[in-house]
């Protein structure tokens, strides 16, 4: 009985040492993701923080990442509220920049990332610079060009540009009798005036629309009578809204109010998100907005599935925050990432030169290119708001 009993002891022994020996073989990949938890905007950061978690679940669930040193990874996301503000987002990644995170996904929107962008080190490299030596990979502020702010910011969002100069000749070509557009603008948002002001009110006349004003509001305003009484004095074919779901929805509900009715309507990319339709579906019926994310492919598909169970919905921008975590899976394991304590810096610019070198990237709707200046070039289609949903108008990838 004796002899039994040490045998079983021994065994339990060996048992616990291989389960010991297992758990150190297998470490932690701190991925940091960062954006607005409140406030207005607030959908942003859940939608990224979940798709974040549901990519990262999908990674740990077949196997992991495999480190330099042949042992597994399992990656660990946590996601902290920067309120979309500037000041907080700073202080946000410099608080994980001083910890173990490799790489940090965010910010969620632009006012935040360019004076964020400002403070990491220009030149990579640069001895003379004592700016932040941490890799920013942006899911989705979309203003343009900011990731050129620095060697160790770079972005997984769609160019505007692109999307509207294309979604403009089309909607002309398919719509000859629309003359005139007239844009309602987010004034204190800097995406949603970059986006009228730099990207739809230069594309429209490019396609002999003629550009008939704006009214402007702010992202915290609740009453839109003026700016509506503005949009029916000036009485255009297009309406182009420059604004996010919240004030969207505000706007074309005084429309429907006051009567106001026009052609078409053209929406910013942030809203073709489900808060846009559970705010206003109704009144938003018909909006077409351009977009870089839908589900209509088996990837895209089982991804927002995905989202789902995270408490979060995919689209343009958390889409992004969920092939991003493929895409530094990707990068750490060809650049031989170790994720050990005293390699932190090490394997943090070994995440920022493998992002330099990608030139394209797997996506949810196909391969993005990527460009010198870490900017990416993505697969786009046209929605539109109908019967409640967001349905797929115009996919130049299969037209």
């Amino acid at each position: 009985m004796r002899k039994t009993g040490l045998l079983l002891s021994s065994a339990l022994v060996a048992v616990v040492g291989l389960c010991g020996t297992a758990a150190a073989q297998e470490r932690a990949v701190i991925i940091k993701g960062f954006g607005a938890k409140s406030g207005v905007v607030r959908s942003f950061g859940i939608n990224s923080e979940a798709a974040m978690r549901a990519a990262a679940d999908a990674i740990n669930s077949q196997g992991g990442v495999k480190l330099g040193d042949g042992t597994i990874g399992k990656i660990e996301v946590e996601f902290l509220d920067d309120r979309c503000t500037a000041e907080e987002g700073i202080s946000v990644v410099r608080r994980i920049a001083a910890g173990p995170a490799l790489v940090a996904i965010g910010p969620g929107c632009s006012n935040v990332a360019e004076p964020l962008f400002g403070v990491l080190q220009r030149k990579a490299g640069d001895a003379s610079d004592s700016g932040l030596q941490f890799p920013i990979f942006t899911d989705v502020a979309i203003k343009g060009g900011l990731a050129r702010i620095s060697e160790w910011a770079f972005r997984n969002v769609p160019s505007e540009i692109d999307m509207y100069n294309a979604l403009f000749a089309w909607l002309k070509t398919k719509n000859p009798e629309l003359k005139t557009i007239f844009a309602g603008v987010e004034e204190n948002f800097a995406h949603s005036r970059a986006s009228w002001y730099a990207v739809m009110k230069e594309a429209a006349p490019k396609v002999g629309l003629e550009v008939k004003g704006e009214a402007k509001w702010l992202l915290e305003d609740t009453n839109f009578a003026q700016q509506v009484r503005e949009i029916k004095a000036a009485s255009p074919d297009i309406l182009a809204i420059a604004a996010h779901p919240f004030t969207t929805c505000g706007v074309l509900k005084e429309m429907r109010r006051q009567g106001v009715k026009v052609k078409l309507l053209v929406g910013l990319t942030s809203s073709s998100s489900m808060e846009t339709l559970q705010g206003c579906a109704r009144e938003a019926e018909g909006i077409v907005i351009p977009t870089s994310f839908a589900p209509v492919t088996k990837e895209a598909e089982a991804a927002a599935a995905q989202a789902a169970k995270f408490n979060g919905s995919l689209d343009l921008h958390s889409a992004a925050a969920y092939e991003n975590i493929f895409i530094l899976k990707k990068v750490i394991e060809e650049q031989g990432v170790l994720a050990k304590p005293d390699t932190v810096q090490a394997d943090r610019e070994k995440i920022r030169k493998g992002l330099a070198a990608l030139k394209e990237t797997d996506g949810l709707l196909g391969k993005s290119k990527r460009t010198e200046d870490r900017e990416a070039v993505k697969p786009y289609m046209y929605v539109h708001a109908k019967d409640g949903k967001w349905a797929v108008l115009f996919n130049p990838l299969t037209n």
